[in-house]
């Protein structure tokens, strides 16, 4: 990309995590990287106080953005949320991700759903590559979702959701460059299978496999297409009902994404084996295309932990931790969160908790998410 575009590289690398050179451990910093990032970023405030635990957790509006599979699942018939999260407000008060979901089961073995994502990167200055002031834009991207949910028996479900991208990073003609908005077609499948006894108590799991599509183009260059975040996400949850208003949940996700790894810089021969895999042959080929093999493999899978007590359905509080390999993006942090329910309306809150200090703040610190869902099939009291 041209230089008009440093401003964005240095967002991209904000979104992906705080990495830096550990020079003198031996590691090198080989993230995986990809076009819209915003995708990878959970909107849910519920599941971003748990660590961003969501695959194999209980239901609720916010389904959709972790496992569509579990949806038919949900107590409520239909459910409405909104999500809204200020993002690295720490180097922009104009950045931040909104969000809206929601779903309605047509039956008991079947549901359907929708979402919108719009991520606002803020306003952002230009420059050429000798730091000459060129226009102003505002970067935005976003994502429209709808899909599809049915029960396959009484403890297992699946769900797909097919999704339209659009990404604006920056105007035609800005630096001299033909650029436009790129567009991209996605897919995701998740299953959900419930294991939990008629008290509630017991385990669930979850597979998704989310953003499988289209690559992303910013100019005509067919050479210059970017991968989108394919990603494979496994889940498992274990629930614990002490009595009638007590309760608590375990939850631990693993994902890895579906991308290949960038080549070292300077292999132009690497670079041009990266850029013609096919969309699908990446896929398979991310599971074995990391240098120094297995072990580096491993690096890229990401892990959430969480947990989440409810009193009463009425009151919930929330723990969880995030970690990412250090040559992989280095993103670990804690995360607490909070919910309330009031008639129809559930207020849900988190907040990631600040780590290092200096240079190693993690830019994501003193994140804050705040959704509000609405449960539409209960009369409000």
């Amino acid at each position: 990309m041209k230089q008009v575009f440093v401003q964005l590289t240095a967002v991209g690398l904000l979104l992906i995590g705080n990495a830096t050179l550990y020079a003198q451990t031996g590691n090198t910093i080989n993230v995986v990287t990809t076009a819209v990032p915003f995708l990878r970023i959970s909107p849910d405030a519920r599941a971003g106080g748990m660590g961003d635990v969501g695959i194999a957790t209980a239901a609720d509006a916010n389904a959709a953005y972790w496992n569509a599979g579990k949806i038919p699942f949900s107590a409520d018939q239909s459910s409405l949320v909104a999500n809204y999260t200020p993002w690295l407000h720490n180097f922009s008060s104009d950045m931040y991700l909104a969000s809206i979901a929601g779903y309605h089961k047509l039956d008991d073995q079947q549901a359907i759903h929708g979402s919108l994502r719009y991520f606002n990167l803020g306003q952002l200055q230009f420059t050429d590559n000798m730091g000459n002031q060129l226009q102003s834009f505002r970067p935005r991207e976003f994502g429209i979702d709808v899909g599809y949910s049915r029960k396959l028996s009484e403890r297992s479900g699946l769900g797909l959701t097919l999704r339209y991208i659009r990404s604006s990073l920056a105007s035609n003609g800005a630096g001299g460059s033909d650029y436009k908005a790129g567009n991209a077609f996605a897919a995701d499948l998740g299953y959900y299978y419930d294991a939990k006894n008629t008290n509630g108590d017991g385990w669930s799991f979850g597979a998704a496999l989310s953003n499988l599509g289209s690559k992303i183009s910013y100019t005509s260059d067919a050479n210059a297409k970017d991968y989108i975040p394919a990603n494979l996400g496994v889940g498992t949850a274990y629930t614990k009902v002490f009595d009638e208003q007590n309760k608590i949940t375990f939850g631990l996700d693993v994902n890895k994404l579906l991308v290949p790894t960038s080549p070292a810089i300077g292999d132009s021969a690497g670079l041009v084996t990266y850029r013609n895999k096919s969309v699908m042959g990446s896929w398979f080929s991310s599971f074995g295309d990391a240098p120094g093999g297995f072990s580096e493999e491993l690096k890229e899978v990401q892990i959430s932990a969480g947990a989440e007590y409810w009193y009463n359905n009425q009151f919930a509080l929330r723990a969880g931790y995030f970690y990412e390999d250090k040559t992989k993006g280095d993103r670990k942090y804690f995360t607490a969160g909070a919910s309330v329910t009031y008639s129809v309306f559930t207020l849900n809150f988190s907040y990631l908790v600040p780590t290092g200090g200096g240079t190693t703040t993690n830019p994501l610190a003193n994140t804050l998410r705040f959704g509000l869902s609405f449960n539409l099939d209960k009369e409000e009291k």
